[in-house]
């Protein structure tokens, strides 16, 4: 169990949450900022979470539902209301009625997570400030605490499961018009090491190669506008297919790096 105190304050209307994990504290934060992770542990063991809707920005939101044993569903949803990557976000969380709404009749709780090294890995701090002390005896009553506990004590499995969630995961495809495509994946490694294997030759080489059985003869990059990129690729074996690509650069290249990439 990562969980290493557990501090109930009525007079501050808080309950803090500490758990400990021998991993970095950039990969601890990845498990909260990827949805596909934090949905394996926000949950309750026997009420999984899903998440649609994962926004991790300043006035951004989070939307998700979690499933019990029987069928029933239980909505909830984040409203972030700051972030500071890597070290801390702060969100109000909710309840969402069966329409998708949020609803306004069930309480909402305000929540801090703070992330911080440690001589053994990482911590994460989660302090729920609650409106009353009805508030914290109502939600406590409905078994928030042991809820808790019980979806953070899934937490070492994720964050020791890293490369094979990475492995596992599909390339994702988004239409972005009638002309546009955006391709996805998740990739555990420095945003340096992952620009390098887009732009490094060498690398291009072991990776790009499309079907099985082709290799990458000639991979000229260009980094500049103006300049051009050539890619060839040819079939091993004496095969007599072969395929081409040359391209110049319009604008300087840009990558959108996702707090996944780490």
């Amino acid at each position: 169990m990562p969980v290493i105190d557990v501090t109930k304050d009525p007079s501050a209307l808080t309950m803090t949450i500490v758990a400990e994990f021998p991993v970095p504290v950039r990969r601890l934060w990845d498990a909260y900022a990827d949805p596909r992770q934090l949905e394996r542990f926000w949950g309750p063991v026997d009420w999984p979470a899903t998440f649609t809707r994962h926004d991790l920005y300043p006035g951004g939101e989070s939307h998700y539902v979690m499933t019990g044993p029987d069928g029933q569903q239980a909505g909830g949803y984040f409203e972030y209301l700051a972030v500071d990557p890597g070290r801390s976000f702060e969100v109000l969380d909710g309840f969402r009625a069966e329409d998708g709404s949020k609803d306004r009749q069930m309480p909402t709780m305000r929540m801090v997570f703070t992330f911080e090294e440690t001589d053994a890995g990482s911590r994460v701090t989660t302090t729920t400030h609650f409106d009353s002390s009805e508030q914290l005896e109502q939600l406590l009553g409905m078994g928030m605490e042991e809820g808790t506990l019980s979806a953070m004590g899934q937490m070492d499995s994720v964050l020791a499961d890293r490369r094979s969630f990475a492995a596992g995961q599909p390339v994702r495809t988004q239409l972005i018009g009638e002309d546009r495509a955006r391709l996805s994946r998740v990739v555990h490694g420095s945003k340096d090491r992952v620009w390098r294997a887009h732009h490094d030759p060498e690398l291009l080489t072991r990776w790009q190669l499309g079907p099985d059985g082709w290799s990458m003869p000639v991979c000229e990059v260009g980094t500049a506008v103006g300049d051009t990129y050539r890619y060839e690729w040819e079939q091993e074996g004496g095969g007599t297919g072969s395929a081409s690509r040359v391209r110049s650069w319009r604008s300087r290249p840009r990558t959108a790096w996702s707090p996944r990439s780490r």
